[in-house]
């Protein structure tokens, strides 16, 4: 999904550092677990499972050889330290997304790397150690949902404070859901309630201007 930033910029003004919310006049929206679970369409054996991380967990090298099924030595001389964090950079798994003779480690590898890179990205061209954490836990049937939604707040409030800066927690899914409340539907079918449907392909497939001006957003709110 296109970021219009905007859009962002001024959806940002109106968040409410209080209450953790938007406040445009007198009315308070804020994404919940229900809706971003729907955006997502997350089983609903996963609602009652949430990510947490454990205390004893697989080393970086561990989950990253797990998840890539690769070897120990092609992990080791890959990992970096970037600042605080170790991660691994995008182009070494685009290279395995290109080449691993393992379909089903090219789609986990590429999942990995939409997680790094879009949900949760942190060094820039890097997946972080703490997304491979819980990416090595959506199998055991967990959902990342309240995570996302955590992290979103959180890089909400820095950047509201900061007034500035990278937000770095999901914007695409963000915006989305606020379009989801702006989203006008022509006519209504039954194919909304088929198992099929996905709400979020929908709004990103949906046209938008993206020439609006911040101002004109912010008279808008």
């Amino acid at each position: 999904m296109k970021v219009d930033k905007r859009l962002f910029r001024a959806l940002v003004q109106f968040w409410n550092l209080a209450y953790n919310c938007f406040t445009f006049g007198k009315v308070d929206l804020v994404p919940t677990i229900e809706e971003y679970t729907a955006l997502l369409r997350c089983s609903r054996v996963q609602i009652d499972r949430i990510y947490s991380k454990a205390v004893n967990v697989p080393t970086f090298l561990r989950k990253l050889m797990n998840i890539s099924g690769m070897s120990e030595q092609w992990v080791t001389v890959r990992i970096k330290q970037k600042g605080d964090s170790r991660c691994i950079h995008w182009k070494d798994f685009k290279d395995l997304i290109l080449a691993h003779p393992d379909v089903g480690k090219r789609v986990d590898v590429r999942a990995l790397s939409i997680y790094g890179l879009v949900v949760f990205p942190k060094t820039l061209g890097h997946v972080d150690e703490a997304v491979t954490d819980l990416f090595d836990r959506l199998d055991k049937r967990v959902s990342p949902v309240s995570v996302i939604l955590a992290e979103t707040f959180r890089s909400l409030n820095a950047y509201q404070k900061a007034g500035e800066g990278r937000f770095i927690r999901c914007v695409q899914l963000l915006l989305a859901w606020f379009h989801s409340h702006f989203w006008k539907v022509d006519k209504f079918s039954y194919w909304v309630f088929s198992e099929s449907y996905s709400l979020l392909k929908e709004i990103v497939a949906t046209p938008r201007r993206d020439n609006i001006s911040e101002e004109k957003w912010m008279a808008i709110f």
